[in-house]
């Protein structure tokens, strides 16, 4: 799905492409971000969970500050090739995807070396002696991926990987955990849900039913992201209107 310049503008309540400074598009299946190309002033990405594989429409965002990637189809770490040119980017999330590999530690060295600017990687903090070791254990990217092939990666699609990342968005929305939702506000900078109180959303995250509503819980704490402190009493409001009833139901 490629996003478009509406979404965009509906999504950041902007006029104008040139006025966009946060986009949160977690979640919306999205393949194609060339849009970006026409962001020159964004700051803040939200991008998690979307099947996005070419970062090239980033390259040109050089105010990006924060961007989060977390579960997307990104196969080669070549891909940072073009974040390398971004002179303020000091936050990438980009867990859980294939070009991570089954070596968590070259994985994240290869990042250090072409992203040294980087203050947080997956949401932990990177430190000078990582920075030094990197120059050791991680590998330089110095030319933009080989889109038929994988260099640096370590996972080469096949028939049955593509299969599969077909199919995953639909996957996504029925596999919402405690986890995937305390992971979502951990972008959103935002308190965990206690295991207690989500006990009710997933049960034995067996039901279909309360997978959805875990989404639900998810999709209301993105929107409230956006919302303005009037909007968010209005929130208020409705939400202590329904606990009353909801009380006095039982």
């Amino acid at each position: 799905m490629r996003l478009s310049r509406a979404a965009v503008l509906a999504q950041a309540k902007a006029a104008a492409l040139h006025s966009v400074r946060r986009l949160n598009c977690w979640g919306n299946h999205l393949t194609d971000i060339s849009i970006c190309r026409d962001l020159p002033n964004i700051e803040v990405i939200t991008f998690s969970v979307n099947g996005i594989s070419d970062l090239e429409p980033l390259h040109q965002c050089q105010n990006l500050s924060e961007l989060y990637l977390r579960k997307n189809n990104i196969m080669s770490l070549d891909e940072l090739f073009y974040l390398k040119t971004l002179p303020r980017l000091r936050v990438l999330w980009l867990a859980e995807n294939p070009c991570c590999g089954p070596d968590p530690h070259r994985y994240r060295m290869t990042v250090l070396r072409n992203l040294p600017r980087l203050q947080r990687l997956d949401n932990q903090a990177v430190t000078e002696d990582e920075l030094s070791q990197a120059l050791v254990d991680g590998v330089e990217i110095t030319a933009p991926p080989a889109r038929r092939s994988v260099e640096h990666g370590w996972s080469e699609p096949t028939a049955s990987s593509a299969a599969g990342s077909a199919t995953e968005p639909e996957s996504e929305l029925l596999s919402c955990s405690l986890e995937e939702t305390n992971k979502t506000q951990e972008e959103l900078d935002m308190k965990a849900v206690p295991r207690d109180k989500y006990s009710s959303l997933s049960l034995q995250e067996t039901d279909c039913s309360c997978k959805r509503r875990s989404n639900v819980l998810n999709a209301i704490l993105l929107l409230m992201k956006e919302l303005d402190a009037e909007e968010l009493e209005i929130i208020q409001q409705t939400v202590a209107r329904r606990l009353q009833k909801e009380l006095q139901e039982e």
